[in-house]
């Protein structure tokens, strides 16, 4: 037994020795992976996503910077248009971003506060430049997208010390846009009356690939793209159609499903366009749809009415927005609208959620943003 035991205890140190190689390694790995990681979000796109840009454009209608907005939010009323967090904020937390993403008309994003992303987005805006015109100033896609190039790219690579190129595969690019370009331009503009709806999204479609493909050659790899809501059921437009309650305007509704088709074709059309890109779509539209057929098993209650207090047209209001200091409900939970278009922070923690770690194709595609973030470059 004797002579033995050397083999032994050799054989025993060995397998330590390759159980805390193997240790090493997989912390290691672990290391780089977690270094590699999502570093932020650039988010473009309009009122759904916007976080204040629209607070400092003094000729814009459409602001969310005073109360109630804001009211459950820590800072208070920033120019998101609901009454807490609004989905990109949601992301962030599911993201575990150190920071909320600044907006880009701060004077003061710039430096170290836009390493984890810019926040572009422009309430009133649309795929089109003349979306918005009736809200006065807004900040274009177009213009959004310029922004980012001439102005976050060179100070993102003065504060990272490396070229754009190779920091912003590790971005997510967020565009949530498209709804505008129906409510306030194809059905309000007299230009429209002779383009088919079905001319009318093809065109904001191929506008839409376009600026993505812009984006791509910037350096962008990884899109989330959200889907239209159900405009047709929001209180807006209910109100002014005098709609009875849970109605919903199917002609508005057969618009945004008709752009979402597109949205999610667009995936699959130009992705193998787009040599490693990743995209996930989320079909918002189904979520809300979803919570406003069966609202109590999903713990809502009111789906048509709007929490707050909105401003009407004689009150120097458009119908959309709170009155300002207005009065607003108090089960905000269990309200699916906020205002006359925009959903509460219940409806957005539903969306970031599912856009998260959902499962079903039908409500993200083809993967969900959980997934497509493992995709490390």
């Amino acid at each position: 037994m004797t002579p033995k035991t050397p083999s032994i205890l050799i054989l025993f140190i060995s397998l330590y020795l390759l159980a805390c190689r193997s240790a090493i390694c997989s912390s290691h790995s672990s290391a780089i992976k977690k270094e590699a990681g999502i570093k932020g979000l650039f988010i473009f796109g309009s009122s759904l996503v916007d976080n204040g840009n629209n607070n400092f454009l003094p000729d814009s209608r459409a602001k969310a910077d005073y109360l109630p907005y804001g009211i459950d939010f820590p800072l208070g009323p920033t120019g998101r248009f609901t009454n807490g967090k609004n989905v990109i904020d949601l992301l962030g937390d599911h993201l575990k971003l150190p920071s909320l993403i600044p907006p880009f008309a701060d004077p003061s994003t710039e430096g170290r506060k836009i390493v984890h992303g810019v926040n572009y987005a422009s309430g009133a805006s649309g795929i089109l430049d003349d979306t918005g015109l009736l809200a006065g100033h807004v900040i274009s896609l177009n213009q959004q997208i310029r922004n980012f190039e001439r102005v976050t790219m060179p100070d993102l690579e003065a504060q990272l010390g490396r070229r754009s190129r190779v920091v912003l595969p590790n971005y997510l690019f967020v565009l949530g846009t498209g709804g505008n370009d129906y409510s306030f331009n194809y059905f309000l503009r007299k230009s429209n009356a002779n383009v088919s709806l079905e001319a009318f999204t093809a065109n904001l479609t191929v506008s839409l690939s376009q600026k993505l493909k812009k984006l791509y050659n910037l350096g962008a790899r990884k899109f989330v793209l959200m889907s239209v809501n159900p405009i047709g059921c929001s209180p807006m437009v209910m109100t002014y159609l005098r709609i009875r309650k849970y109605g919903c305007v199917q002609g508005l509704n057969r618009a945004a499903h008709l752009f979402n088709s597109h949205l999610k074709s667009l995936v699959d059309v130009i992705k193998p366009q787009m040599s490693g890109s990743t995209f996930v779509y989320v079909n918002s539209y189904k979520i809300i749809r979803d919570i406003i057929r069966d609202p109590t098993s999903k713990g809502f209650r009111d789906t048509s009415r709007p929490c707050c207090e909105v401003a009407s047209v004689n009150e120097g209001g458009n119908g959309v927005l709170c009155k300002r200091g207005g009065q607003v409900c108090a089960e905000r939970n269990s309200h699916v609208f906020f205002d006359g278009l925009h959903p509460t922070e219940a409806v957005n923690v539903q969306i970031a959620s599912k856009a998260y770690e959902s499962h079903l194709k039908s409500e993200v595609y083809p993967t969900n943003i959980k997934t497509l973030t493992s995709f490390i470059s």
